[in-house]
């Protein structure tokens, strides 16, 4: 008997959970990159102020390589890690729309979700995984979490 009340429970916890749109989850990943870069922008100024020497050295004017491609997505996914890790789902994009990645229960994520999610943002092509109705790309599947609308979801 008390199985069925849990089971109830978590049916009615799902049913109040709302999907983020496509369009709020594109935002997100705007805002991200947009932080993401602004960051490693950053970073690279503070070490051509501090350390003139080792801009040198990182300054080549070779094309950009794979190598290059694969650091940078190995790079940008540390970074959504730590973010959504350190605050339980949110980022700063996360925090503009009102959305949330949590776990299919409704509950926050661990940082070892927010860890996979990071990680799995760096399979190549995993942006074009996020186009469709319902937005599910493979942070979302192959994690077992979801993005919502704060707003529009009520988590008990």
């Amino acid at each position: 008997m008390q199985t069925e009340q849990v089971e109830t429970h978590l049916l009615d916890v799902e049913s109040t959970l709302i999907r983020a749109s496509t369009g709020k989850r594109f935002a997100n990943y705007i805002i991200d990159v947009l932080l993401f870069y602004a960051i490693v922008v950053g970073v690279g100024i503070a070490i051509v102020l501090f350390s003139p020497v080792t801009a040198d050295s990182l300054g080549d004017s070779s094309p950009i390589t794979v190598m290059d491609r694969i650091i940078g997505l190995v790079l940008y996914a540390v970074f959504m890690s730590l973010v959504e890790g350190l605050f339980k789902g949110k980022s700063l994009g996360k925090l503009i729309t009102g959305t949330r990645a949590v776990n299919l229960d409704g509950s926050k994520i661990s940082f070892r979700k927010a860890f996979a999610r990071g990680f799995s943002r760096a399979v190549p092509f995993s942006a074009f995984t996020a186009f469709g109705t319902p937005c599910d790309p493979v942070q979302d599947s192959w994690t077992h979490t979801m993005v919502i609308d704060e707003k529009q979801s009520h988590i008990i």
